[in-house]
C-alpha cells in the first residue's frame, strides 16, 4: 500500500478548513439566536415599574388573602 504524503497534506488541510468554516458558522448563528431571543418577562423591572406580585412572604390566613384579593382587584381596575 502506497500512502501519499501529498494527498495526506490536501485532506488534513481540507479537514481544518471544514473545522474552520463549521466554527464560523457555528458562532455566527449562536450571535443570530441572541440578537432574536425574546425579552425575558420575568426580570427585575426597570426605572419606575412595579411587579404587581413578588417578595412577599407567604402567611397563611384571611388576612393576607383579602390583601391578595384586594391588589389584585386595583391591578384589574386600573390597568397597569
Amino acid at each position: 500500500m502506497v500512502l501519499s504524503l501529498r494527498r495526506g497534506l490536501k485532506w488534513l488541510r481540507l479537514v481544518i478548513l471544514f473545522g474552520v468554516l463549521v466554527c464560523m458558522f457555528f458562532f455566527s448563528l449562536r450571535l443570530f439566536t441572541d440578537w432574536i431571543t425574546p425579552v425575558d418577562h420575568y426580570r427585575i423591572p426597570e426605572g419606575h415599574a412595579v411587579k404587581v406580585f413578588g417578595g412577599q412572604k407567604v402567611n397563611e390566613g384571611s388576612e393576607h388573602r383579602i390583601a391578595v384579593l384586594e391588589r389584585l382587584r386595583f391591578f384589574y381596575w386600573y390597568g397597569e
